[in-house]
């Protein structure tokens, strides 16, 4: 079964490059300099951010479903991020190269079965998962921090 693992769109958070550091606190978002690399995440482009640039760490509702599993968590997002066009069944080296925890979840937005895992056997997960009919959608969160990192879809 093929899969589709799915960016945040880039002009979601486009105008927040542009806000002052107390107009993003108002938004539970704070800019940072970038330390380290791996380390910070785009969750639009799908790569890490490089050593200097410039990110805004924000709350990100990843399950906006009415459903006991709504839920936010913090995410980076790099300023002027090239939107990541992923491939049908690509698994992008920021997920390849983490341990991720895999959250199943059914039409319902119940989540039915998750998984901790080698980023590298993420693809094989993904289409087993999707082996069952009961699996809708998927998410991944990166397992360590528990960040938000990507919306898994079946391939159309």
């Amino acid at each position: 079964m093929s899969f589709q693992i799915h960016s945040l769109p880039a002009e979601d958070f486009a105008d927040m490059f542009a806000l002052s550091d107390a107009e993003l606190a108002e938004k539970n978002a704070c800019r940072q300099i970038v330390q380290s690399k791996p380390g910070t995440p785009c969750r639009v482009s799908m790569a890490d951010a490089e050593v200097g640039e410039i990110v805004i760490l924000l709350n990100y509702e990843h399950q906006p479903a009415r459903s006991p599993y709504k839920a936010t968590h913090a995410i980076f997002v790099r300023e002027a991020a090239p939107q990541a066009q992923l491939a049908v069944g690509e698994v992008p080296e920021v997920l390849r190269s983490r341990v991720i925890s895999l959250r199943l979840f059914d039409s319902n937005h119940m989540m039915i079965d998750a998984d901790v895992l080698q980023g590298e056997g993420l693809a094989d997960a993904i289409t087993a998962a999707f082996e069952k009919d009961q699996v809708s959608y998927a998410h991944l969160h990166n397992a360590k921090p528990g960040c938000f990192a990507a919306t898994v879809t079946r391939a159309k």
